[in-house]
This record gives C-alpha cells, sequence and structure tokens, in this order.
C-alpha cells in the first residue's frame, strides 16, 4: 500500500463513521454526514482544489436500491464475474460479493473511492477488487455488468449508456440502479422492480425515494 492510499484511508477514517445503510442494513459503510464539508477538508488534507466531490461518502438511492435487489435475488449474480462502474463507496460491488458473485470489480476514476472501495469491502469481510480507471471506452470482461447513479449529466450517461450498449452487444447482462434522474436512457431500460429508499433528505430534494432496478436491452 503506497503513501498515498494510506492518506486516503486517513481522511476516511478520520471524516467518515462506519454505519448501517437504511435498506441494506446488513452492509455497512464509512458514510459522511454532510457532502460538502467532506470536501472541502478532503481537499486541505490533499492540498489540492480540483479533487472529485466526495460521492463515495454517500449511500446513494440507487446504490442503495441495486444492492437491495442483488440481496433479494443472489440467483442474478451467484457464480459470475461481476464489473461494479462509478462504484462510489463500493455498495453495489459488496451486495455482490455478498450475493456469491465470482470475482467483482468495482471502477472509480477518484482515487478516494478506490480507498473508500477498500476498507468498506474489508469493514463487510468480502473480496472486491477495486480499480482506479475509466473502464467506459473499453470492452468489459464479465458476466454481469452493474451500474447505479450514474446519469445525473449529459456526457457521463452518454458514455454510460455507449458502454452498456456495448457489453450488451457482446452478450454482458446489465442492471441500472436509478430514481429517473434526467439523463437516464429509459428508452433504452425494462423496469425489473422498483424500492422507497429512505433517509436521502440530505443528499435530494426529499426523504423518501422510489427507486427502480432496470435491464439494460437494445432499441
Amino acid at each position: 500500500m503506497g503513501t498515498g492510499e494510506n492518506a486516503a484511508l486517513d481522511i476516511i477514517r478520520r471524516e467518515t463513521a462506519l454505519r448501517a445503510v437504511p435498506l441494506v442494513p446488513v452492509i455497512r459503510l464509512h458514510l459522511a454526514d454532510e457532502l460538502v464539508g467532506l470536501w472541502e477538508n478532503v481537499e486541505t488534507a490533499i492540498g489540492r482544489a480540483d479533487s472529485e466531490p466526495p460521492f463515495w461518502a454517500c449511500a446513494w438511492a440507487g446504490g442503495q436500491a441495486l444492492a437491495r435487489y442483488l440481496l433479494d435475488h443472489p440467483q442474478a449474480v451467484r457464480g459470475r464475474r461481476v464489473i461494479d462502474v462509478a462504484s462510489g463507496s463500493g455498495l453495489v460491488a459488496i451486495a455482490a460479493a455478498l450475493a456469491g458473485a465470482a470475482a467483482v470489480t468495482g471502477y472509480d476514476i477518484d482515487p478516494m473511492a478506490i480507498a473508500a472501495i477498500e476498507i468498506n469491502a474489508e469493514a463487510n469481510s468480502v473480496p472486491v477488487h477495486a480499480v482506479c480507471d475509466d473502464i467506459l471506452d473499453r470492452a468489459a470482461d464479465a458476466d454481469l455488468v452493474l451500474v447505479a447513479d450514474a446519469f445525473y449529466e449529459r456526457r457521463l450517461a452518454e458514455r454510460v449508456t455507449g458502454f452498456l450498449a456495448r457489453c450488451h452487444a457482446n452478450g454482458v447482462e446489465c442492471l441500472v440502479g436509478d430514481l429517473g434522474r434526467t439523463y437516464l436512457p429509459r428508452d433504452r431500460l425494462t423496469p425489473v422492480t422498483a424500492y422507497d429508499v429512505r433517509g436521502l433528505s440530505a443528499v435530494e430534494n426529499r426523504d423518501v425515494m422510489q427507486t427502480t432496478i432496470w435491464s439494460f436491452c437494445p432499441i
């Protein structure tokens, strides 16, 4: 483990608390109460003013719903090679590992997220391989691709949609967890089930958000 990763782990331990996730209390994550203050503290600690927002410190609605789905339907992942895109805290990746996936890789472009995935996986006693890389322009060597909460920005949504389309064309199953954000490609998605995710008032416009699990499909 390098010096930078040690520093990231120290920040996570100092600035967050290990808590059960509301919709999936069997999983515990290092979470923050307030993201803006955390973001400022992270930038001060690393000496940079251009770090990624600390999305890894929150259990977002799509991730909670997708994690719940995997635990409720372990046959969706059991024995399969799984990739979690824009993994953040690692919540979905951890759920996949708990549900019996053969191997789980969580991808994120933020080094702090990679540290969060590692420390959260350790806290839940599951193996998750965390990779700091942008996989969206490549092929996925997996049986199942998972994506949650990645459609909040137009360009990112377009890239994620293109990635999922290539994966699907190569025979890879793709599942999406999202509460219905603006850039969600609804014409490429089939709803599977939905969950009411509670306790979101700190990061969303209301406390309870109905959040859907979608299967990606061709046009």
